[in-house]
């Protein structure tokens, strides 16, 4: 709860230095580009977060790195939390500036997930009911899941809607058995 809190606030002064200079979208990728390039690899990974690895050495290595394939805001944001023994809190901090983000454009987290792809009419549809049945826009993502029987299940925000066979066959157990005592 304590990164996430700092991590927000590292996020929100980000966002707010993007947005005095118009350039929200791109610094936010600049932002996942950094994360997934020292996150993916493990090796990497084991490097940037490494107590043992001198600051100013780890600095000087990411800033060469990156310099030209990242904005100023971007690559200083983790140059700082490099000088200040945070390094890893970059993921998090991307996750709020991520929502930060689309709460600016007036948009909130949506996740279909299906056992096959839908068609992209298909889920257009979907997506475009439920916009005029919640008064919401989304930032619609779909997540193929193979083992879900059937049906789908709905993330918006924190809110799920499971339509799933196997949730459908949950709550008939549930309802089932309190009928049953």
């Amino acid at each position: 709860m304590m990164n996430e809190t700092v991590a927000r606030r590292y996020g929100q002064a980000v966002f707010s230095l993007a947005q005095e200079s118009s350039r929200v979208d791109a610094i936010g990728a600049e932002l996942r580009m950094l994360r997934d390039a020292l996150f993916e690899d493990e090796a990497t990974k084991r490097f940037f977060l490494s107590p043992v690895v001198d600051r100013r050495e780890k600095e000087r290595i990411v800033a060469r790195s990156f310099s030209g394939k990242a904005s100023d805001v971007a690559l200083h944001t983790v140059l700082l939390l490099v000088r200040k023994r945070r390094e890893a809190l970059l993921p998090e901090l991307v996750r709020q500036y991520d929502k930060l983000e689309m709460q600016a454009k007036g948009l909130e987290p949506l996740t279909v997930t299906t056992a096959r792809e839908l068609s992209s009419s298909d889920f257009g549809e979907l997506v475009a009911r439920l916009q005029t049945i919640y008064g919401k826009r989304f930032d619609a993502r779909q997540h193929v899941e193979p083992d879900l029987i059937g049906g789908l299940r709905i993330m918006m925000g924190d809110r799920r809607i499971d339509g799933s066979v196997e949730g459908r066959l949950e709550r008939l157990s549930r309802e089932l058995l309190s009928r049953s005592q």
